[in-house]
């Protein structure tokens, strides 16, 4: 992928519609089939957008090309840890807001700045290096 072909928006625009694609074919084929509550089909939602995020911006700037050159271990790790902390931060948000009286898109937008926060955190809080300022 060509990343002077599109500007950053493009990227995270066609990374997010992919997303979005891709969890909600999740969502009807495993988590409806299972039984879960449709109010919560939006943590799929939320935790893949999460990645998409923080990834495009982590791939598209040039001073935190680096990051590529770890272990695809540890980048797996990342991933996992950044699907892991949106899913749980955000289902916690949508399952205490269900019973307080709000509408769906109140509760939607609660779980995804819970969601996106806790996932940008914890990428943060494993990888500061990617995010500190020379010190010349």
């Amino acid at each position: 992928m060509d990343k002077e072909r599109l500007p950053q928006w493009g990227w995270l625009l066609i990374g997010l519609f992919g997303m979005a694609i891709l969890s909600n074919f999740f969502n009807i084929l495993v988590l409806e089939r299972i039984g879960l509550p449709p109010e919560y089909f939006v943590v799929t939602l939320i935790a893949a957008m999460s990645v998409v995020v923080i990834y495009i911006s982590v791939w598209y700037d040039d001073d935190r090309a680096h990051y590529w050159e770890s272990s695809k271990a540890s980048i797996f790790g990342d991933v996992f840890f950044i699907l892991l902390g949106a899913i749980v931060s955000s289902g916690f948000v949508i399952a205490f807001t269900l019973d307080a009286g709000l509408g769906q898109l109140v509760r939607e937008l609660f779980g995804m700045i819970a969601g996106f926060v806790t996932a940008w955190g914890l990428f943060y809080w494993r990888n500061t290096d990617l995010y500190q300022v020379g010190s010349d």
